[in-house]
């Protein structure tokens, strides 16, 4: 079962972060080790505000390699749970933020979620298994 790559850690690479580009390429190259990659088209979206072309993004993640998965309709249920949860504890944003798109997908499938932002995951998805620095 692959590991859900958040784009935050592919931006990482992609952009050659000074601060972070080290620690996401072993973290990738480790998961690619493990289980491979995957990305959804929420995660894809993301990605996509960095490249001018869709070409050039699809050889980025096919230079990784990163399957683009479709997100299930069950985790799009959830995903909408979480936004509710999130609302009820204060949050300000009246739009389903992606994050939670991408965090139900990972639960819902029981896959790990490689990423450098593990806040937001921890507070709605407990039982995810989350990839992070620290």
């Amino acid at each position: 079962m692959p590991i859900l790559l958040d784009s935050n850690v592919a931006l990482d690479l992609f952009n050659d972060d000074p601060v972070w580009a080290s620690w996401s390429e072993h973290q990738i190259e480790a998961a690619k080790m493990r289980d491979g990659l995957a990305v959804n088209p929420v995660i894809y979206a993301e990605l996509s505000v960095g490249f001018a072309r869709r070409e050039d993004l699809d050889g980025a993640l096919a230079a990784l390699p990163a399957e683009t998965i479709e997100i299930p309709r069950d985790a799009l249920f959830l995903a909408g749970r979480a936004f509710v949860a999130y609302r009820r504890r204060g949050g300000t944003r009246t739009g389903v933020l992606p994050d939670f798109f991408i965090g139900a997908h990972a639960a819902v499938r029981g896959w790990q979620l490689l990423t450098r932002d593990p806040a937001r995951y921890r507070a709605y998805f407990p039982t995810l298994h989350l990839i992070h620095p620290g």
